[in-house]
């Protein structure tokens, strides 16, 4: 530092220096706000050209995320198939292995309305060229045009054909897992947990769930409240999904965030679950008001009866069957609607004794593990993120 200061060009240089990092870091984080806005934008603008009869807001934002295509890679082999007609895609590693690899099922996010087997293509392909994994993404029927439980059903036929087709891949029967982010990572749950208890086939090693939605009872939680208009996942677009998912219309979303839909004893039955009060404090410091449910109303209910389905809400799984799912990996943001989904799916499964490793990004926000893989502006906390996923998996 002396020397700095004794040498006043070299101290102008510094000075210089760390004005134009400032400012590049600035333009980054400008780039990386207008990266989100243009994902936000895509949506406004099919709800525009729906309203003018164009073509629907959802088919529009599906043209929009499909567009990119990737090239061979030179690490991996890749193939598309189907199991049990669900349309999969299998990438396995070039290397000659030493032994039998790792399996991982990939089941994609996108609010179970949106995503793909291409809007997630580097993503699993950089999961298998690093944990050195065949992983099989599933391309599994999505709503509002084809409702609950298709995209469950897909998930698990598919994976269940993987299980009894191990060989065909080179697979350690004894290391497959189950990987999901967002409406993938409530999939992932809700296989294990059909799984779970199964003698059929082989026994799953791992799940890992990144920022999964489990629940659809309470959108009041304190990362409910405090995160409501975060991107990539607004609360209400959160409620949008689900409904689109349960009953292919999202016309009664206010209800549903009023929590006039759940009947005063469901609400009872799943309040030792569903609580404000199995969460940390240290996630309430930026803010919670406790909510008090309107009145309930039969007649929505009666609309989104399936939302006691295990298979819908994981979170919902009686303690016989979380007991008997394998070691987990949940991975949760700071600034995402689902983080406390995650926190209260983290201890459910530590009460019953599943032995469970948890990420929490403090700077990251709902979908980063997928944004990372911009190719020109990344997310540093999404690849800190997925480094931990890579890791978890290498060591099963």
């Amino acid at each position: 530092i002396m020397n700095t200061i004794d040498n006043p060009c070299k101290c102008g240089c510094l000075i210089t220096h760390n004005r134009v990092l400032n400012i590049m870091n600035l333009i980054q984080m400008f780039l990386r706000t207008e990266v989100l806005l243009s994902v936000l934008f895509a949506f406004e603008q099919g709800k525009i050209l729906e309203n003018i009869g164009i073509c629907t807001q959802v088919s529009f934002v599906r043209y929009m995320q499909g567009r990119k295509t990737l090239g061979a890679d030179p690490k991996l082999f890749i193939k598309d198939l189907c199991f049990e007609k669900v349309p999969v895609r299998i990438y396995q590693p070039k290397a000659p292995p030493a032994s039998q690899r790792r399996g991982v099922i990939f089941f994609h996010g996108g609010g179970w309305v949106f995503g793909s087997l291409e809007t997630h293509e580097k993503l699993c392909r950089f999961i298998a060229r690093e944990s050195e994994s065949v992983v099989v993404s599933v391309g599994y029927r999505l709503a509002p045009e084809h409702k609950y439980p298709a995209a469950y059903e897909d998930c698990l036929n598919a994976t269940q054909h993987f299980l009894q087709h191990l060989e065909l891949y080179g697979v350690d029967p004894a290391r497959v897992i189950v990987c999901g982010d967002s409406a993938g990572g409530n999939l992932a749950a809700a296989v294990s947990q059909t799984l779970a208890g199964s003698s059929e086939q082989p026994k799953l090693r791992a799940q890992i769930l990144i920022y999964p939605g489990l629940q659809a009872l309470d959108f009041n939680l304190p990362s409910y409240q405090q995160n409501q208009g975060v991107p990539l996942l607004l609360r209400q677009r959160a409620i949008y999904y689900s409904l689109q998912y349960v009953r292919g219309d999202a016309s009664n979303i206010q209800e549903v965030l009023e929590g006039s839909h759940v009947p005063p004893d469901m609400r009872l039955k799943y309040r030792k679950w569903v609580n404000p009060d199995n969460i940390p404090e240290e996630f309430k410091v930026r803010g919670y008001k406790p909510h008090q449910p309107c009145e309930y109303k039969p007649e929505i209910f009666e609309k989104v009866t399936s939302i006691r389905e295990p298979t819908l809400c994981p979170l919902f799984a009686e303690d016989t069957v979380i007991q008997q799912l394998p070691e987990s990996f949940i991975l949760t943001c700071e600034y995402d609607v689902l983080r406390d989904d995650g926190l209260l799916y983290k201890k459910r499964l530590e009460d019953n004794g599943v032995r469970v490793t948890w990420y929490h990004l403090e700077d990251g926000f709902h979908g980063i593990i997928n944004a990372m893989n911009s190719d020109w502006l990344p997310f540093p906390a999404g690849k800190r993120g997925l480094d931990h996923i890579v890791k978890f998996l290498r060591s099963l």
